[in-house]
């Protein structure tokens, strides 16, 4: 079941939400430290992760699925945000060097589908992010928050997920490890709880975090199941001038 994207945006206004938001945008910049001319998509509600990335990355862009809804990003600026189903994303093959997926993997009743049109957008050498709650972790138990919506994960779940789906597993972080409560302090002492967690209670934090990348070798077997099947017609966006594989600023 998919989360409103008007709950996710005040949950993200929320201090609660503002909090989540820069503990996991340091652990994305830890893992992507240089995005520097790269082309990101955020795939699900990942909006609040993406506006950091803006200044450095070649182009930035972000697709909230249908059944989610979509709301204008970034505000006061051109849009940069598109309603389009999980499972036929409105652009190019190989035509993104990153993807964030967040709000979404446990939301969906099309795992396979999302995967492989992830699979195709990504370029070769491309890397993703899923972030999905934790299935051990106490946000996944409680529904006053995102986190607590949809199917959690646990790491094994994700790695063997990546490898069916035609990507390598790089790494798992764990991350988010406060209780999920507006208490002030809590909140103040978010660093705290984070280094603690991860070094003590890994297997227990709010979030997972996998990283992987897009296996090159397997397109051969998805090239000949999608001969089986047929030729998909998909829909297109109007995108940034010059948006090419071969254009890279």
């Amino acid at each position: 079941m998919w989360s409103d994207v008007i709950d996710l945006r005040d949950f993200y206004d929320s201090g609660l939400g503002q909090t989540v938001r820069r503990v996991l945008r340091r652990h994305i910049r830890l893992l992507w430290p240089d995005l520097k001319g790269l082309t990101v998509l955020g795939l699900g509600y990942a909006a609040p992760y993406l506006g950091v990335m803006r200044d450095e990355a070649g182009r930035v862009l972000a697709v909230m699925p249908s059944a989610q809804g979509v709301v204008s990003w970034p505000p006061g600026a051109p849009g940069l945000a598109a309603l389009a189903e999980e499972t036929d994303l409105p652009l190019p093959d190989r035509s993104v060097d990153r993807v964030v997926v967040v709000h979404a993997l446990e939301s969906t009743e099309h795992v396979r589908g999302m995967m492989r049109e992830i699979w195709r957008v990504l370029d070769d050498g491309g890397r993703l992010l899923l972030i999905t709650p934790n299935r051990r972790g106490i946000w996944a138990r409680l529904d006053r928050t995102p986190f607590g919506q949809g199917r959690p994960y646990t790491q094994s779940q994700l790695n063997r997920l990546l490898r069916d789906n035609m990507f390598l597993p790089l790494q798992t972080v764990p991350a988010l490890f406060m209780p999920p409560t507006q208490s002030r302090m809590v909140l103040r002492s978010a660093p705290a709880w984070e280094k603690l967690g991860g070094r003590w209670f890994g297997g227990f934090s709010g979030v997972l975090m996998a990283e992987a990348a897009k296996q090159v070798y397997a397109g051969a077997a998805l090239r000949a199941e999608d001969a089986r099947e047929g030729q998909r017609r998909r829909r297109s966006i109007a995108l940034p001038q010059g948006f090419r594989r071969d254009d890279r600023s």
